[in-house]
This record gives C-alpha cells, sequence and structure tokens, in this order.
C-alpha cells in the first residue's frame, strides 16, 4: 500500500531545506572539507523520522552525520526533528542505500549505522537486505579501513543471516548482543527501537570494523 503523501510536503521541507543534501555527489571525497569543523563522517542507512540521527548528533557534536531515507513522508519529520534542535553536524539525503559510493569517496566515511532496517524475510528478496552480501561489499568502498558498521534490529532471523553475510565479507566482528538493553538501555535509541524495548522484546546488535 501507497504512504499518502503528506500535506505541504513541499513547503515543510523547503522550510528545512539547508539541512537537505540534493546532489550529495558534489561532496563526495569533500565531506569533511567543505562541511568543516568535523573529526569524522558518521553514515546512517535508513533513519526514519530522524530520532537516532539527533539524538547522536547532539552527543557527539565533534562529528558530521549524514542520514540516508528514501520515504520524503519520514525525512521531513526527521527534518524538522533537526532544525527544532538547531543541530549543525546534521545533514540529510533523500536516496537509497544503492548508490552511496556515488555520494562518498573511499574511505571517507568512519562509522556507518544500520538501525532497524527491513528484515525481507522472502528468501527470493535476500538481496534487498541492508546486510546481504551485496551491501557488506558496497560499504567496504566506502568505509575507512578502522571504520566501523554498527547494526541493530529486533528480527532474530535477519540477524542470525546478518552474522553469517558479516563473517563471509571478511569483516572482524568486534561485538555481538542478543538482548541489548537487558540491564536498562544502552546508548541512543530509535523511536523503534524505544517501542519494542517497551514491550519487553530482546534488540539484537552486532558491531563490525571493515
Amino acid at each position: 500500500m501507497r504512504m499518502r503523501r503528506k500535506p505541504n510536503l513541499e513547503a515543510r521541507t523547503e522550510r528545512c531545506e539547508y539541512l537537505l543534501v540534493r546532489e550529495p555527489g558534489i561532496l563526495r571525497g569533500r565531506w569533511l572539507s567543505e562541511i568543516t569543523g568535523y573529526n569524522g563522517l558518521h553514515v546512517e542507512l535508513g533513519c526514519g523520522k530522524g530520532k537516532f540521527t539527533a539524538e547522536s548528533a547532539m552527543m557527539h557534536p565533534e562529528n558530521l552525520f549524514v542520514a540516508l531515507e528514501k520515504i520524503s513522508n519520514v525525512l521531513v519529520i526527521a527534518l524538522e526533528r533537526t532544525d527544532a534542535e538547531n543541530l549543525k553536524n546534521v545533514r540529510y539525503i533523500n536516496a537509497l542505500a544503492d548508490y552511496l559510493p556515488d555520494y562518498f569517496a573511499p574511505y571517507e566515511i568512519s562509522r556507518l549505522y544500520i538501525n532497524f532496517c527491513d528484515p525481507w524475510p522472502a528468501k527470493r528478496h535476500e538481496k534487498r537486505r541492508l546486510t546481504c552480501r551485496r551491501f557488506l561489499e558496497i560499504y567496504k568502498q566506502v568505509l575507512h579501513p578502522e571504520g566501523e558498521i554498527h547494526f541493530k534490529t529486533d528480527n532474530l532471523e535477519l540477524f542470525e543471516f546478518s552474522l553469517q553475510e558479516v563473517e563471509q565479507s571478511g569483516y572482524t566482528i568486534l561485538q555481538i548482543d542478543r538482548d541489548l538493553h537487558v540491564n536498562g538501555p544502552v546508548g541512543v535509541m530509535t523511536d523503534y527501537e524505544t517501542k519494542f524495548h517497551s514491550l519487553g522484546m530482546p534488540i539484537y546488535q552486532c558491531i563490525m570494523r571493515n
């Protein structure tokens, strides 16, 4: 089912235009030299309503955060949330993860976040999962040699699949958590994560290095 277009979407987006990078390829290889004053480039894939991106940026003002979100209806909420917090170290791209090498140069990203991506449960859709080998190879093209990927999900089947893909792709697994918040909330949580945790659902996390 197609999501209904939000009222005044264009006007609302235009008010936060300064946060939206319309042509990210222009900044390829120059993110930290053009948007100056930051030590590292952190990228989130599928940021949703922007809670994780905004709160991470507040906690780590030394880094530049760039978040991708393909759904304009959702992205506008992230833009407005970031604008309301007056965050200077956040930018957004309205695009898919498939084209990361068009937006970022080799080794330009120091950390990549994959939070609660679509599990695509059908076997025939494995190649659409953001943690399949096809995508993991794409990430290698843009991730710094010592860069990290932080992956979280509530879906156990996706998590087990992802661990296998990660190992076969040559990444080094640094940390695995099968119930991340068992002793209380850890780190910044997404909107989905907050909801799932409140329902008592385990959150799975894998941190890996390139």
